[in-house]
């Protein structure tokens, strides 16, 4: 199983940009996809998009498409959670997962998560 740890998380004003990555342990990343989640307090996990590992392609949600951006390094066997623009409604605590067989939306294909990166925007 492979373990993930995420980092990048801080305090940011509104119309900020911060960075996140998600570094996948082990030589090679040999799962479907790396989703992107996050919860804030009081809030269910929501998802916000995922990259493809193996050819790099990406989907968001709509609460995010435009702002955020996934990309990976294969080689560095790492994820990255580009985000611009940030609101106050985006300060949560951030996950990345692995998702083994096909990429998707849906919590449940994930079955290894990181412990979580905190996001603080400030209006």
């Amino acid at each position: 199983q492979v373990q993930l740890q995420e980092s990048g998380g801080g305090l940011v004003q509104a119309g900020g940009s911060l960075r996140l990555s998600c570094a996948a342990s082990g030589p090679t990343f040999r799962d479907a996809a790396m989703g992107w989640f996050r919860q804030a307090p009081g809030k269910e996990r929501e998802f916000l998009g995922y990259i493809i590992w193996s050819g790099g392609s990406t989907a968001y949600a709509d609460s995010v498409k435009g702002r955020f951006t996934i990309s990976r390094d294969s080689a560095k066997n790492v994820a990255y959670l580009e985000m611009n623009n940030l609101k106050p409604e985006d300060t949560a605590l951030y996950y990345c997962a692995a998702a083994r067989y096909h990429a998707t939306a849906a919590r449940s294909e994930y079955y290894s998560w990181g412990q979580g990166t905190q996001v603080t925007v400030s209006s």
